[in-house]
Parts: structure tokens; sequence; C-alpha cells
């Protein structure tokens, strides 16, 4: 049932270290369970940074996910096969009680045409008195013997009854001459007159029934009129009582257009008021193709299905992706404090007070005896250089340098200079906007009822710390109040000076900003000298301010 696939996720905006924990964590538990069952995603767009780290361990970024609540493709499809639109209501009958469905799908191909319900075949018995219902919904002389359970004896049947009506030949000959128009369907006995009569007549087709003998004189003058004759075991009153059955489902099918029907894709919340107001017993699924899959019914919906999801490099809901309360988490992988993520049951938790979600996963691979390979180390290197600013920032433990030195050597790489050009490749923000450089790597918390959020900027150089302060402080103001924050901050940070400007917006966002640095009054933006990692000094500083 749905998709057992388990998603391994960072958070939003995630940095290289929230994209590398999840390849990487997901590559390890694939080795563990000999399974490829773990899928690394990633919930927003990459930053430089991290598409020079995948560019260079030739990977592809992994599969954007922006929502993670259960959709209809987690929830048990019907894979109802379709029918052909000619099919007769008789055999479509029988495929619903073989199948134990009151809905049948109608397709041509992988396209869906329509659907055909247990009441639009009901209509065949009860409803239709037309004596022309046939011709009118031009049913198929092969569906009419097949019906019938009869024998074609002369006559091309590939073609459709599209003129006359339908009669039983009971009357003697004279009277049958009034009754008989061209084209007509005729049910007839063994009487050899009313046969002749209604060849003479021109009828489009006559139906010999109880296993009559079609004499040879009539098959003759049936076959050089053109009259199609069909024998049958059945008697005259069963045959007529079969006939409505012989018509195409697609002359009772609700067409495509009128109907109400859902793709894979669609979040399962989005559609159960949807289905709840309509009194439709089954709807027709399509993928984002446009290709029929299968039906579904409202009862599907009290088994839906929520996503397995592993989280790496956070644990907070503000920074976790859209839809996180709704699906199962498996595991946590992080190096943060504790936020705000609850969980119905227990799961696997791994917090350490390390630099790196990755050195986290580095020391699992240890652990668990698996080869780290060539791949894997640069990437995990890359996301430990990364956090740790290549090891200058107060986060940074032994273990971590330890780690990234170890997988350097797996990789290939001297770490201090592949990490400052990997850090160049980041901080080339020439062509992007104010907002893409504020919201690149952004988290949001809560403190004392009031939501923050903290972005962060490294670069490589004081020059461009302060043109980006310069672009960056006129548009800072415009954050306030997106997504319910009510403090913004950025920090622009050089790496190689060990020095970060501050930037703020918000009600009181400078007093704080101030105090938790003890800044004079009148400078702004404020330096703050040795000051590198948000995680450790920028943001205890400004909540011990704000709980003071």
């Amino acid at each position: 049932m749905g998709d057992s696939k388990v998603w391994v996720v960072g958070h939003k905006n995630p940095d290289t270290d929230s994209i590398c924990a999840a390849i990487s964590y997901a590559n390890l538990k694939n080795q563990i369970t000999q399974s490829e069952l773990y899928e690394p995603k990633r919930a927003g767009h990459l930053n430089e940074e991290t598409q020079f780290v995948l560019k260079n361990a030739g990977l592809k970024a992994p599969e954007y996910i922006k929502d993670v609540r259960p959709q209809v493709k987690d929830i048990e499809i019907r894979r109802t096969k379709g029918i052909d639109k000619d099919l007769s209501v008789r055999r479509a009958w029988e495929l619903m009680k073989g199948l134990d469905v009151v809905t049948l799908p109608i397709t041509k191909g992988e396209e869906l045409e329509g659907l055909v319900t247990i009441g639009d075949v009901s209509k065949s018995y009860f409803e239709v008195f037309d004596s022309k219902i046939l011709s009118t919904a031009h049913t198929s002389f092969d569906n009419i013997v097949d019906t019938v359970n009869g024998k074609v004896i002369t006559g091309d049947v590939d073609n459709a009854y599209a003129k006359g009506k339908l009669l039983i030949g009971v009357a003697n000959p004279d009277i049958l001459e009034e009754m008989i128009d061209e084209g007509d369907i005729v049910i007839l006995g063994n009487r050899y007159e009313a046969q002749l009569c209604a060849i003479e007549m021109s009828a489009g087709c006559i139906i010999v029934c109880e296993g009559a003998k079609v004499s040879n004189t009539i098959a003759k003058i049936a076959s050089d009129r053109g009259v199609i004759v069909i024998s049958t075991e059945y008697d005259t009153y069963t045959v007529a009582r079969l006939m409505n059955q012989s018509i195409p489902v697609s002359f009772f099918m609700k067409e495509k257009e009128k109907l109400i029907g859902f793709k894979t894709n669609d979040y399962i919340e989005d559609i159960q008021d949807i289905m709840a107001k309509k009194r439709f017993r089954d709807f027709p699924i399509e993928d984002e193709e446009g290709h029929y899959v299968g039906m579904i019914s409202r009862r599907n919906l009290l088994g839906a299905g929520k996503k397995n999801v592993i989280l790496v490099d956070h644990n907070e809901k503000t920074q976790a992706v859209f839809g996180i309360d709704n699906a199962q988490i498996q595991e946590i992988i992080d190096h943060h404090r504790l936020g705000s993520i609850e969980t119905i049951s227990p799961v696997f938790f791994r917090n350490q007070p390390l630099g790196c979600t990755c050195t986290i996963i580095y020391k699992m691979y240890r652990e668990s005896a698996i080869e780290i390979t060539k791949t894997m180390a640069l990437l995990m290197c890359s996301a430990i250089l990364s956090d740790t600013l290549i090891f200058k920032s107060p986060t940074c433990t032994w273990e971590d340098e330890a780690a990234a030195r170890d997988l350097a050597v797996i990789a290939g790489i001297d770490p201090e200079s592949y990490g400052r050009e990997m850090f160049r490749a980041g901080s080339n923000l020439s062509e992007k906007s104010e907002s893409e450089i504020f919201y690149q790597d952004f988290k949001r918390f809560s403190v004392n009822d009031t939501n923050i959020g903290v972005g962060q900027v490294n670069v490589m150089g004081m020059d461009e710390v302060k043109e980006l302060v310069k672009r960056e402080i006129d548009y800072i103001p415009e954050t306030v109040g997106q997504s319910g924050l009510d403090m913004t901050f950025l920090l622009v940070t050089d790496i190689m000076s060990e020095s970060s400007y501050a930037i703020c917006a918000g009600k009181n966002a400078e007093q704080v900003l101030k105090g938790a640095f003890n800044v004079e009054i009148d400078e702004y933006p404020i330096l703050l000298k040795g000051v590198v990692s948000r995680k450790k000094q920028f943001l205890p500083a400004i909540m011990d301010e704000m709980q003071s």
C-alpha cells in the first residue's frame, strides 16, 4: 500500500551539511539493510557552495520535496483495469460481479474516457423501453452475437447497428410486411415464411431462435440481400430480454469531462472535503502525465498511510519540511539544541554536541563497519569543513577535525585548500537577489512567544562582507512579518578574519542585538569580532538578551 520508501531529509533552506547528511545517511541505511529503501531528499533550493560540492562528487541534487503530508499515492488504489467503450453492458456486468466492484473505468490506451457504474447498467434492464435503442446506441453486431450466444449463418457482423428497430416476428407474413422497416432486427422462430418475409422487407438482421435450422435457401437469399442471419439456442422471450444487454457501455457511461477525479500527487487533506460532498462511490485516479492509474473510494482514506521520514541536521518543527506533523518520523540525526518536534511513538534519536551532522554519520559508518567510498568521503568531509568554517568555528570539536582529516585522505583532497575553494564558490553572490542571499541559509526560532529568524552568509574577505551588508541593510526590513516573524537578523561572516557583521529588523531588534553583544548605542551595522557561529555564539547571546 502506498510508497514504502523512507525519505531522508534535512531542514528548509538547506546548507551543505543538510544535503550531504541526507545523501550519506541514506547510503549508510541502504548499505546496512541491503536495499534501496532509503532516498535522500531536499526541502529547499541548493546554494552555490552545495552545488560546488555535488558537482565535485559527480552527484545530482536530491529530489526537492515541499510537503510530506499523505498523498493519494500513499493509500490503497484499486487497480481496476480499464474496459473498452464498445464492451457490452452484459460483459461489464459480469466483470463487476467477478471483481466485486460497482464501477468500471473506460479507457483508450492509458487515457481515461469515462466510467460506467452498476446504476448505469441497471438502466438497460429497467429504464429502456425504446425499440430503437440498439441502433441509437450504435450497438455492434458482435455484441449482439455474443449476448445471445449466437452463431452467424451469413452476413458481415463487423459493423455497428445504426438504423432500425427491434421487433419479434410472431405475426403472420401479411401483418409482418406492415411492421418491418428497412434495417430492422427481427427475432423469429422456425417459420420459413416469416424468415423470408423479413428478408424481402429489407430487414437488417434476423435472429432465428430455439436452434431452428436455417435453410440453405434462406441463407442464400439473405446473403444476396445483405441481411445478417444469426442462430441461437435461446427462445424468443429470452432473446428479447437479453438484447438490451448488448448495448455498448459508451451509451450509458459518464464522460471524463463530467467526472471528479484526482491525481496521484494530490494531498489527502485537500481531497477529503470534495469526496465528502459528492455522492459518488468511486473516484478515478490519474498520474501526473494524465494516465489512468486506478480507483479510490471514501473508505480508502481510512487507511491513508503516512510518509516515512528520517530527519537530519535539525529537530525543530519551524525548520522542518511542511506537513511534518502528518509524517511518520522514524529517526532524527542532529547536532543542534533540542527543539519542538514531537513524535507519536518512540524514534531512534542521535544528537551529539559536535560541529556537524556528518561527523555523527561518519562515526555511524565506522561503528557499523561500512566502507566509506571516495564519493561519500568527499560529501561528509565537505559538510564538516562547511559547518566548522575549516575548523575555525567554536562549534568545531577535535572529533570533527579528526573525522574530516580521515575523510579527506579517503577522498584524496587537502582539506584546507579544498575548503577555501568551496567557500569561494559559495561566496559568488553577485547574480543573486537580496532575498535569495538573505534566505539561502536561514532558520527560524521561538523565544518567549517571539518568532525570530536568523540568516547567515559566509564569504571570503571583508570587502565582500561590506558589499553584502550594504545590499542587505535596505532589504532586511521587508523580511519582518513574513511567515509570522517578529524579528530578523543576518550574520555576514568573513571566514578569513573570523569576524561577522550583523544587521537586523523588527521591533526592538536593534536594542536586542546591541544588548546581546554590549555594543555602543550609535554603532550600526555591528561588527562582531571572533563571532562566526550562529548556533554557538550568535543565537545564544540573542536568546539570553531576550529572556533577561
